[in-house]
């Protein structure tokens, strides 16, 4: 297709142009929402398409960037910091899904603040003053990592609040954003499989371009995680690799990223409902220390609203994947 070739010609000079890479466009220092914006009441949005919409669906869960002063103010550390565990600027990236049929969901609340990536309940009880509910899960590795539904660290094992919270607090932002922001996402999916019989749930973060080890090589442009095969048919994610390996992008599967909860939990391809994650390089779109959109930026986003194109008009039947799968 046209798109697809134009598309690849751009990210090709990108890739190409270090110099381009490095020069910031001219945002404010921070990025972030400081204006005191009531997070709770506006904590999320899904950007619908004008027609019926496509069997895809895409979410960014961690790109929300609105910093309640309440938060700011409980925390020891500054917005710039808490910053570090932003997927920044992910929703921007595939901001054109609705263009495509397809809906884009996603947060408006940081992940410092909450994580729905998460079981709504994995909780460190060393956060918190007062007990936490029985069914609470205490015992997770993301818990054990200070990484559960409400973080304990941020970047380099940064230590997000300055003392204890109360339970209650806890328990209030899962009651009033993470249950509502799963209902919703699922009311989108079983929407789709509704009306095609399948449903492809695409979730979309960005990683560090270099890990924390120090042996690590510098990581591809992309990482699909389908848990290893248990979330999506395999058809699915070769056409997603295909098509992002033709738009000039480098591809791995599940290393380091094999996918969260949100891709464990709705992905059930024997029944239909397909979940892919998607992380994309920020050495490609963004200045990882300043939090800063480059010049590249437009480009990776006209790729990437091509990758959504080929998703979204995909004859899925073709290629013996979701719709023969929902059949069966």
């Amino acid at each position: 297709m046209v798109y697809l070739s134009l598309a690849m010609d751009s990210l090709r000079s990108l890739r190409n142009n270090p110099a381009l890479q490095r020069r910031p466009i001219e945002r404010p220092a921070e990025g972030a929402d400081l204006d005191g914006n009531d997070i709770i009441e506006d904590a999320f949005e899904v950007a619908e398409p004008t027609g019926s919409p496509a069997p895809a669906t895409f979410n960014s869960p961690h790109s929300g960037a609105r910093y309640a002063p309440e938060f700011l103010a409980s925390s020891r550390l500054g917005a710039r910091a808490l910053r570090r565990s932003e997927d920044a600027f992910v929703d921007e990236l595939f901001s054109t899904a609705p263009e495509h049929g397809a809906p884009l969901m996603r947060a408006h609340f940081p992940r410092a603040f909450l994580d729905v990536n998460r079981e709504p309940y994995e909780l460190d009880p060393r956060m918190f003053e007062g007990r936490l509910p029985p069914f609470a899960n205490t015992r997770s590795l993301r818990v054990a990592g200070g990484l559960g539904t409400i973080a304990r660290i941020v970047g380099e094992s940064q230590e997000i609040y300055a003392g204890r919270l109360p339970v209650a607090e806890a328990l209030d932002r899962i009651e009033t954003i993470y249950k509502p922001y799963h209902r919703t996402l699922r009311r989108l999916i079983t929407r789709a499989h509704r009306l095609h019989g399948v449903a492809a749930l695409f979730d979309c973060h960005s990683m560090p371009s270099i890990g924390l080890a120090r042996d690590e090589r510098p990581r591809a442009d992309i990482v699909l995680g389908d848990r290893y095969g248990s979330s999506c048919a395999p058809e699915l994610v070769d056409l997603a690799e295909q098509t992002l390996r033709d738009l000039g992008f480098a591809v791995v599967r599940n290393r380091p990223y094999a996918g969260g909860y949100i891709t464990e939990h709705y992905g059930a391809p024997a029944s239909g409902f397909h979940a892919l994650q998607i992380e994309v390089n920020r050495a490609l779109y963004m200045d990882e220390a300043k939090h800063e959109k480059i010049a590249g930026f437009a480009d990776v986003k006209r790729a990437l609203s091509s990758f959504i194109a080929e998703i979204a008009e995909a004859p899925f039947v073709g290629y013996g994947g979701p719709s023969q799968l929902a059949a069966e």
